[in-house]
């Protein structure tokens, strides 16, 4: 029971990126909403380090909240008024990115081909990539993989029909299939056990930068909104669909580093895994037959899905390139 208790306590705080965050942070540890009144999201960088970081924070109350907030700050309607100028932004910065459209099927056939001369982080690590560098890696997807499949939950009630059972059956295998040990995010924690790292939920949301943050806040707000239900699912089988072919690559390369078992495992429970069937057909289609006006909302999901990645791709390989750290702050 201790322990338990301990995990549902939160995260500690992290430090503030700015204005926006520190305003954010002060109101937390104040329990008053005055620092808010201070700030506007409208003068912040959509895709900068502090925006995003304040995203986290926010949308962390709907997770397991933070150490020393009460969880009535989930549903204080100031931060929430707060919180969708942010959103504002962010999602205003989206749409601007991507091209959009409402060829569902197009935007999965170009997932499906893989260029002969990829070059991705995946390729990287497997063909080149040294140990220093696949921790980074760890550090990076930590903010997500420790929460892996939540935000998509927060779908399922949004859905209906084969649309809604189908996502059901994949979010069972995410969790575990019913096993504790199983879940996925357990697993990723194994992993960085396994690899000499932090495997407390959040321990690295210091070291990471905005567009690893970035990543997972889109998946909270598409989650959290039941207007962006298409998006979510368009986001969730993108990541499905290029989820396998990035896994036999991680798992070659974690073979080349003789890496320890439990970091090879994660990656071959996720090969092994046949969820971007389920997800294309299953899901997307039964959705749209249901609702085909929520094909322009499901491109606009997988294009921000591939913009988002691409962004923290080009991080990580120039600044491994360089032989530099690809975090914020670098590792022990």
């Amino acid at each position: 029971m201790p322990e338990l208790i301990a995990r549902q306590a939160g995260p500690a705080l992290p430090t503030a990126r700015g204005p926006l965050s520190s305003a954010v942070l002060d109101a937390f540890r104040q329990s008053r909403m005055e620092p808010l009144q201070r700030v506007r999201a409208g003068d912040a960088d959509p895709f900068g380090e502090d925006l995003q970081l304040c995203l986290h924070l926010c949308y962390e109350l709907h997770y397991r909240g933070w150490s020393g907030v009460p969880a009535e700050w989930e549903w204080n309607t100031e931060l929430l008024g707060f919180r969708a100028g942010l959103e504002s932004a962010f999602l205003a910065a989206l749409q601007k990115a991507v091209t959009g459209g409402t060829d569902v099927a197009a935007e999965f056939d170009k997932m499906l081909v893989e260029p002969v001369d990829a070059n991705g982080v995946t390729h990287f690590l497997r063909d080149s990539g040294e140990w220093w560098q696949m921790r980074e890696y760890f550090a990076h997807r930590s903010i997500y993989h420790l929460k892996e499949a939540d935000p998509h939950a927060w779908v399922i009630p949004r859905l209906s029909g084969p649309a809604k059972a189908a996502l059901v059956a994949v979010e069972f295998d995410e969790f575990g299939g019913g096993r504790a040990d199983r879940i996925h995010a357990q697993l990723f924690a194994d992993l960085l056990a396994a690899a000499g790292l932090d495997n407390a939920y959040l321990g690295y949301l210091n070291h990471v930068p905005a567009c690893s943050l970035a990543i997972v806040n889109m998946m909270s707000l598409f989650g959290l909104h039941r207007r962006w239900r298409g998006a979510l699912v368009g986001h969730f089988a993108a990541a499905e669909i290029s989820t396998a072919p990035s896994a036999r690559r991680l798992e070659a390369a974690l073979t080349r580093l003789d890496a320890p078992q439990p970091c090879r495992f994660f990656y071959t429970e996720h090969i092994e895994a046949v969820h971007e069937q389920i997800m294309r057909n299953d899901v997307v289609g039964a959705l749209l037959a249901e609702e085909p006006e929520l094909a322009e909302d499901v491109v606009f999901g997988i294009q921000s899905t591939d913009l988002l990645e691409e962004w923290l791709a080009g991080h990580l390989l120039d600044a491994w390139r360089g032989e530099r750290t690809s975090l914020r702050t670098p590792l022990a």
